[in-house]
């Protein structure tokens, strides 16, 4: 069997539950060894499980992605082992609940931004470097829908994806006239925890699994994807542009 991620490596964050296992566990599938990156260190020891079952292979890493000096040393330590990245995958992140912007404790947006924007610019910042090492460096963030709809009561939430949007955007532009391609992937409703916390009364069932939308994010992660400062909306199963604003 052909596997098309063979003797690649992959770094995931928020790799413990959700989008991040279920990629994790795809990539590994197509044959990449992964990094995987989460706090809860029974969920990667979960993850490893079932990679290994699957016949791949992963290096666990147990971190708090606020902690930016410990994804420093992540990537010194990738850079020592490894040599390079070839595909990096943004998707630690954290909803919270919902409430109106003038009820938001300080805190509460600090930590929304330190984990879904100011933990991506951290590794973009540190992994940079491996991925111009690799012959075809590939980066996904997962992003929201939110962060364009700007839906009322989730203000922190979609604001820190609005800045992760425009922070990606920014690296892919940078990075155009590179091998590395960035992407962003917008999963939409998917049967995962932080749904459930955001939307307590809905029927799980209804909703498409992590598993579903990573087999998507396989292929944006494989050296022959050319796309960079694009996003792929899962719903519609589309790659789609980003639009000018009109003025």
């Amino acid at each position: 069997m052909i596997k098309p991620l063979a003797s690649r490596i992959a770094l995931v964050t928020g790799a413990s539950r959700g989008i991040g296992y279920a990629t994790g566990r795809a990539l590994a599938r197509a044959g990449a060894h992964v990094i995987a990156v989460a706090r809860t260190q029974g969920g990667l020891e979960e993850l490893d499980d079932a990679i290994r079952a699957d016949g791949g292979s992963a290096t666990l890493v147990p971190l708090d992605m606020t902690d930016l000096d410990g994804i420093a040393r992540l990537g010194a330590a990738l850079n020592e082992r490894h040599g390079k990245l070839d595909i990096l995958i943004g998707n630690a992140g954290v909803a919270g609940t919902s409430s109106p912007l003038g009820h938001t404790d300080p805190k509460f947006w600090d930590n929304m931004f330190a984990v879904n924007t100011t933990a991506n610019f951290q590794l973009i910042r540190c992994m940079e470097p491996l991925l111009q090492k690799s012959d075809a460096g590939r980066a996904v963030f997962i992003t929201s829908g939110i962060a364009s709809k700007a839906t009322a009561y989730m203000g922190p939430y979609a604001a820190s994806k609005a800045a992760l949007d425009a922070l990606v955007r920014v690296w892919a532009n940078e990075t155009a006239t590179t091998p590395i391609r960035v992407n962003l992937f917008s999963p939409g409703p998917i049967r995962t925890r932080m749904r459930a916390t955001v939307m307590p009364g809905e029927d799980p069932m209804i909703l498409d699994t992590p598993e579903q939308a990573a087999e998507f994010i396989v292929p944006m992660c494989a050296p022959l994807w050319t796309e960079t400062g694009k996003f792929f909306d899962y719903p519609s199963k589309t790659l789609k542009s980003f639009r000018t604003p009109v003025v």
